[in-house]
């Protein structure tokens, strides 16, 4: 077996070094577990960045992607294939969305929604094309998502930006008024702004928004790359907030470690036609195989209520960590997308000493940990998690 050190001379010989990667080299992971190249186990509190909403592995996709990998893996949209029918019965069954269409990744989503919003201001609001979004959001990586991004270290190397994106400030409904004029076609937010910090809005938010969107006949998108599938307790997260937005995008969860990302939309929305949007492999039968078999599970298992309480009883042993430690300063977030703020600069060190110890976890900020296992972690897991944290905390933070 191939030696980590020569794991990573290998690629930086040949990558393009763009990541910052950790320093173990994972070769096999099952449920909330992965293992490195040395056979040492680790809890996944990662999920492959919010993708692995059923954990690893999980036997119902694992037999899905191989069935369908004997049958018919791409074909040209042009073609109708079944798994794509299949995982979009079951979104807009599940969700207040009418139309569906099945693309690559979370920016991908983001841009096809972007591009619906467009063609809506152009025959419906002589031709606006202006669109919200939020400072301390994350749509993608792509030119017109970068854009859109509101935080300026992910636009600063790339400017001029794209035009037609206005930034305003989360959880502030006036200044997403102030901003609208006669230009503007759409306001794109995230139900919880995942890689802006696990920023929680107020519970009335999204329903302002749904409200001036309506008003002004612009299109309510919700960016649910991040928060659907169950991550936040509810198959969606703006269901959470008692919403219904226009549009949204999904992308992570959606095809359970297949590359695979939507957009929907209600049907009075759905101003697109042929030829104006398309994707080569967007919604494959191999990735849409793997996606229709989570997605089954998720709903006939009720993930979304395990995530729910399994988040409760996660974040109540967190609290009890904000107690121990006055340097930890708020533990917040809703489901199983949890952040962990601290008034010191050692979430990197943290993810460190945790890993050293069998736990994966992320720092979104030099000041935020972040924890989003699979949705159907056990209590004994968020256990063993949270006394590895608990040590890394007392030996970093003392």
């Amino acid at each position: 077996m191939t030696s980590t050190a020569e794991y990573k001379a290998l690629e930086a010989k040949y990558y393009m070094q763009v990541v910052n990667r950790r320093p173990m080299v994972l070769v096999r992971a099952e449920g909330t577990r992965v293992w490195d190249n040395d056979d040492k186990s680790y809890l996944d509190f990662t999920a492959g960045w919010a993708v692995l909403n059923i954990g690893h592995s999980h036997p119902a996709v694992v037999e899905a992607v191989r069935e369908q990998a004997g049958l018919i893996n791409q074909m040209s949209n042009v073609f109708y294939t079944t798994p794509q029918l299949k995982l979009a019965q079951i979104l807009v069954d599940n969700s207040c969305m009418d139309r569906v269409f099945f693309c690559n990744s979370g920016a991908e989503a983001n841009e096809g929604i972007s591009k619906l919003a467009r063609k809506w201001g152009k025959v419906k609001l002589n031709g606006a094309y202006e669109i919200i979004t939020m400072n301390n959001s994350f749509h993608g990586r792509t030119f017109g998502m970068m854009a859109a991004t509101g935080q300026a270290h992910y636009q600063e190397n790339w400017m001029p930006l794209m035009p037609g994106f206005v930034n305003v400030d989360y959880n502030d409904i006036e200044a997403i008024k102030a901003a609208t004029n006669d230009k503007t076609c759409a306001v794109m937010v995230e139900p919880v702004q995942g890689e802006g910090g696990v920023n929680v809005p107020d519970d009335d938010y999204l329903k302002k928004v749904q409200e001036w969107c309506n008003a002004n006949n612009l299109v309510f998108i919700v960016d649910e790359v991040q928060t659907g599938m169950g991550r936040l307790g509810t198959m969606f997260g703006y269901q959470r907030y008692d919403v219904e937005p226009d549009a949204m995008t999904l992308a992570k969860a959606l095809g359970s470690g297949a590359p695979l990302g939507a957009f929907l939309c209600k049907d009075e929305f759905s101003v697109l036609e042929p030829g104006d949007h398309g994707s080569t492999f967007g919604g494959n039968a191999l990735t849409t195989a793997s996606g229709a078999a989570a997605a089954e599970v998720i709903v006939e298992e009720n993930i979304p209520e395990m995530a729910a309480k399994t988040g409760e009883y996660l974040t109540g042993k967190l609290t009890a960590l904000k107690e121990k430690y006055d340097f930890i300063t708020d533990v917040r977030g809703p489901g199983l997308l949890i952040g962990i703020e601290m008034s010191s600069e050692i979430a990197p060190a943290v993810v460190t000493e945790v890993e050293a110890n069998g736990l994966l976890m992320n720092a979104i900020r030099p000041t935020i940990l972040r924890l989003m296992p699979p949705l159907n972690v056990s209590r004994e897991e968020v256990d063993e998690a949270v006394d590895i944290l608990d040590a890394a905390l007392g030996k970093i933070g003392s």
